[in-house]
């Protein structure tokens, strides 16, 4: 199994991009938000429970989760909220471990929004941080998602706790410079994972010979 890093970070924060960079150097990485995707698509277990507890309402016309409906029906509705991650989250988490256990490059990354909040760093050996001022964070929601700077605001106060996030990281990114600025922390990273990934290769050839 490949040496595993969790990355996550707040809204705007620059996780994507920090993806983006580490996927351009060869290392797979897994976006939560696709396996959340993935696990509703029309035939699917998840979206079978899901028509199943809230109705076949949630589905668009070509009988697919309709995502704005499904979005609008938990929005105000904590323990509807709840019902749906209850469903999802355990999917998400199954095809992940899956796709992370049959991973054979030196390392991979695993994108989690939120991680943390999950309680799912248990799924990686590493845990790296994206974070950046909120001033930053707010500037850059506000221009990414074009919207008011009261909602942007709204959205960051709604996320996990940036001091949470940073007590739990073993590695941190500030992201308040340029990409280039983020693109070589990036790279710093890449390097120091190449070699954990070697160190734990390393101890587990020697488990494995103590073993035989």
């Amino acid at each position: 199994m490949s040496f595993v890093v969790g990355l996550t970070g707040g809204i705007a924060s620059g996780k994507s991009a920090a993806a983006e960079h580490f996927a351009s150097l060869g290392v797979p990485v897994l976006d939560a938000d696709q396996v959340s995707r993935q696990v509703v698509e029309p035939g699917s277990q998840g979206l079978t429970h899901l028509v199943e507890h809230f109705g076949k309402d949630i589905l668009d016309d070509q009988g697919g989760l309709d995502r704005r409906r499904m979005r609008e029906r938990v929005f105000n509705d904590e323990t509807a909220r709840q019902q749906l991650e209850g469903i999802l989250h355990p999917l998400m988490r199954q095809t992940m471990l899956a796709w992370r256990d049959d991973c054979d490059s030196p390392y991979c990354i695993l994108m989690v929004p939120l991680l943390v909040k999950l309680g799912w760093s248990d799924l990686a050996d590493r845990l790296l941080v994206v974070d950046a001022d909120e001033s930053d964070q707010l500037q850059r929601l506000v221009k990414r998602d074009d919207i008011e700077s009261d909602l942007a605001n709204k959205m960051l106060q709604a996320q996990d706790s940036r001091q949470a996030r940073q007590a739990a990281a073993d590695d941190l990114i500030l992201n308040n410079g340029s990409l280039a600025e983020l693109r070589d922390m990036v790279a710093q990273c890449h390097r120091m994972y190449l070699d954990f990934a070697e160190n734990k290769r390393k101890e587990l050839t020697a488990l494995r010979l103590r073993a035989a």
